[in-house]
């Protein structure tokens, strides 16, 4: 079984970051050529704590693969409101030959548990993939969210995506009560 886990970005991993951002797969979505400057001046700051989002490698069998992110919302009450306890998710899966196998649920849901709703304060997790990007929606309902509704973008419209915090994680056997 694929092990996945998630480190926190550092500064050595930023030419590694501004490779992927700048793969195909990766650009179609991140709209843009990134220069290295580029990209350590926006995740210089994260990676300082400077800024509050989080931003993680993701590993998997701790080879890099990707790159997965959180922020609270209340840090970003443009997008769709400063609502207490309420976390966002952005990922990127670094290799084309990687998309569509079914990783993409099982890093979230990860993601999810021992990250995201590792903050007993937090009790929503959202996302907002463009509308366009069905491999990506399809991608954040098989690691259990909703639909919630469309939103604007930067790019376009985006789907509004999120998912309430269980007691158990998705896909986590059912306890017995005695």
């Amino acid at each position: 079984m694929l092990d996945i886990t998630f480190r926190p970005l550092t500064r050595e991993d930023l030419p590694l970051l501004c490779e992927w951002l700048n793969r195909g797969h990766v650009r179609r979505w991140w709209h843009r050529r990134h220069t290295l400057e580029e990209v350590e001046a926006k995740y210089g700051p994260r990676i300082d704590g400077v800024e509050r989002t989080r931003v993680f490698v993701i590993e998997l069998d701790a080879r890099p693969a990707g790159i997965i992110q959180t922020y609270l919302t209340v840090d970003h009450p443009d997008w769709i409101g400063a609502q207490p306890g309420v976390a966002g998710v952005d990922l990127f899966i670094a290799d084309a030959e990687r998309i569509g196998k079914g990783l993409g649920p099982r890093i979230l849901t990860e993601f999810m548990r021992t990250v995201v709703f590792a903050d007993p304060a937090v009790t929503v997790c959202v996302a907002s993939p463009e509308v366009v990007n069905t491999v990506s929606i399809r991608a954040f309902e098989k690691a259990g969210f909703r639909r919630v509704r469309e939103i604007p973008g930067e790019w376009g419209p985006e789907l509004l995506m999120e998912v309430e915090r269980v007691s158990e994680p998705p896909g986590a056997p059912a306890r017995r009560t005695a």
